[in-house]
């Protein structure tokens, strides 16, 4: 009875709590997993920075006008394209297309890769055949299969003749400074300012609830297929040159890669590793945009490049990994 009486009374007391206002403490939520897992990825991935390599002595003035140039449709021979007719800043810095069409209509060899965090890579274009983003500026501008202007001294007479541009350049550079370089170099310092940030940056800052479970059961799977091989650092790639089918060849064998820049057996075949920043945005994908969903990329990448099997479902965590490598600017809120 003196049992029963007890815990009648804690029954009570408790109710009274209740009634009063007071709330029984959640359990917390067990991140051991989690941080676990966040352990074995710091060492091999890193945020993104806040700033891009060059950046330190680019002006605002320096950066408005790349932003002009970088839409400028008189850099085309037909008046009507310009960088971001390609590179869609609107759209993670990609166009979607397989591969994009020139001035001419004619569809190039090779997708167009994002622009954002461009900078970062250790090369540009897919071949490497430009060492920084001011070499890279210039080449679809003079490119025939792209905006197809003859040379560099039409490219500045173009520029020339739209007035506002003289003041611009003036802020920029000083007088009489329109000249191709001071074009690229513009240009160049816009591109610096493309920088994403995601929410993988906030878990390897010690956000154990930046990602969900899922995201990270994708990471440790990203991790565990060896796909860091290629894909680590801050850019998760970006900082190497790799045989696209390593192991097993890629269905089409027409583009040889780096081997057209230099001319070196070991070349072909080989391309820049791209970024897994925004990757989710930026397909199709590979260098021919040959595939459209991430999913079978992923499968195909094990297949070819690791001799490993990666499962329907595997793949699909994974993908969900790489979802949250999306740039927080263009989650929608």
């Amino acid at each position: 009875m003196k049992k029963i009486l007890i815990l009648l009374l804690t029954a009570l007391m408790g109710l009274f709590i209740i009634q009063c206002g007071g709330k029984a403490e959640a359990p917390k939520e067990d991140l051991s997993y989690q941080q676990g897992i966040l352990d074995k990825a710091k060492p091999m991935f890193g945020v993104v920075p806040d700033k891009m390599p060059g950046s330190e002595n680019d002006t605002q003035a320096l950066i408005d006008l790349g932003k002009k140039l970088y839409f400028e449709t008189a850099l085309s021979n037909t008046g009507d394209m310009s960088c971001n007719t390609c590179h869609d800043i609107a759209t993670a810095g990609v166009d979607n297309k397989p591969t994009s069409e020139g001035t001419n209509n004619i569809p190039g060899p090779r997708n167009s890769p994002t622009v954002f965090n461009a900078g970062f890579h250790f090369v540009q274009f897919w071949d490497g055949r430009a060492v920084d983003l001011n070499e890279q500026a210039g080449g679809p501008i003079l490119n025939p299969a792209e905006m197809a202007i003859p040379d560099s001294a039409t490219a500045v007479n173009a520029i020339k003749a739209i007035n506002e541009y003289d003041a611009m350049f003036t802020a920029s550079f000083g007088a009489e400074s329109i000249d191709f370089e001071n074009i690229t170099e513009a240009m160049a310092a816009f591109e610096r300012t493309l920088i994403t940030h995601d929410r993988f940056d906030d878990f390897l800052r010690g956000d154990l609830k930046a990602m969900s479970k899922t995201e990270v059961e994708g990471l440790e799977l990203f991790m565990g297929k060896a796909c860091i091989t290629c894909h680590m650092g801050s850019m998760l790639g970006g900082n190497m040159y790799q045989k696209n089918g390593l192991i097993k060849p890629y269905k089409d064998l027409t583009d040889e890669g780096r081997f057209e820049v230099t001319g070196l057996e070991q070349d072909k075949f080989m391309f820049k590793v791209p970024s897994m920043r925004n990757i989710s945005l930026t397909g199709p994908y590979f260098h021919d945009g040959g595939v459209a969903s991430l999913e079978e990329t992923i499968i195909m990448m094990g297949d070819m490049q690791l001799m490993m099997q990666i499962s329907e479902v595997e793949a699909a965590k994974i993908a969900s990994f790489l979802k949250a490598l999306k740039g927080k600017q263009f989650v929608k809120s």
